[in-house]
C-alpha cells in the first residue's frame, strides 16, 4: 500500500523564530514530543527514467519495496528521485505529484521511500546509471517532531536557513483535503505562515543553480 504525503513549509528563516515555533508549539500542545535529531545528505536527479532505475536497484531492495516501487511507476507519472543518507542509514525516495504542484516541490504526492544496504556514493552511482543526472545536493539538519497529531520538522537547510514542515501521511488519497484542512488549522495556532509554490519553486531554482556554493555550508539567500 502506497502512503501520500501532504506537507506544507512555512520559511523560518532564522534561528529566533525557529525557537519561537518550539515554543509555541509546547504553548498549544502541552503533549508535543521531540522525535528525533539528525542531519541529513539529500541529493536530487533529473532527466532520467525510472523504468530503468528499478531493475538497477531491484536487488538491492526487499520485496516488498521492489513491488511498492513498480506499481508506483505503473500508476504515477512526474516522477522525482532522489537519495538520502541520514546518520549512516542510506535511502532510496521517489515521489510522484498528487496535485497541481511538481514533484519536488507541492502540497500533495505520493511517495516511495526505502532504506539501501549500499554506501550513498553507490546508489548514486545506480541512479547516474539510469539516464539520471545530478540536479543538485542539499544538507540540512532536521528535528522531527509530533504536535496535535501532525509531524512537525524543523530544518536547518543549507541556501534556505530555517524552514519548518508540517506534515500528514495518509494511506487513502480521498482523504488528502481534510488532511491540508487539520495542517492550515494547526498552522494557524502555531502563527506559520505557509511558503507560497511560486517563491518556493524560486528558492529551488535559484539553489539548484548554485548549489555547490551552499551545500555542507551555513550560507543562506534571500529569494522573495
Amino acid at each position: 500500500m502506497h502512503s501520500y504525503e501532504i506537507e506544507i513549509k512555512s520559511l523560518l528563516g532564522s534561528s529566533e523564530h525557529a525557537e519561537k515555533l518550539r515554543q509555541k508549539m509546547k504553548e498549544v500542545d502541552s503533549q508535543t514530543a521531540l522525535l528525533s535529531r539528525h542531519k541529513q545528505l539529500n541529493h536530487y536527479f533529473t532527466a532520467g527514467d525510472v523504468k530503468k532505475l528499478a531493475p538497477l536497484v531491484a536487488q538491492k531492495l526487499s520485496k516488498k519495496n521492489r513491488k511498492e516501487l513498480q506499481t508506483m511507476i505503473e500508476k504515477g507519472s512526474e516522477f522525482s528521485v532522489r537519495t538520502r543518507e541520514a546518520d549512516g542509514d542510506v535511502l532510496l525516495v521517489v515521489k510522484a505529484s498528487i496535485d497541481e504542484g511538481t514533484s519536488s516541490n507541492t502540497v500533495s504526492r505520493i511517495e516511495f521511500e526505502a532504506p539501501v544496504p549500499i554506501t550513498l556514493d553507490a546508489l548514486d552511482r545506480l541512479v547516474l546509471d539510469a539516464g539520471f543526472s545530478y540536479q543538485a545536493k542539499w544538507s540540512r539538519e532536521r528535528e522531527e517532531y509530533v504536535c496535535k497529531g501532525a509531524h512537525v520538522c524543523i530544518d536547518r537547510n543549507a541556501g534556505y536557513g530555517y524552514v519548518a514542515e508540517f506534515e500528514k501521511v495518509i494511506d487513502n488519497e480521498t482523504d488528502t483535503k481534510r488532511a491540508k484542512e487539520e495542517l492550515h488549522r494547526l498552522m494557524k495556532l502555531l502563527n506559520a505562515e505557509e511558503l507560497p509554490q511560486d517563491r518556493l519553486e524560486r528558492m529551488f531554482a535559484h539553489y539548484n543553480a548554485h548549489w555547490q556554493e551552499y551545500y555542507g555550508t551555513d550560507k543562506v539567500f534571500v529569494i522573495k
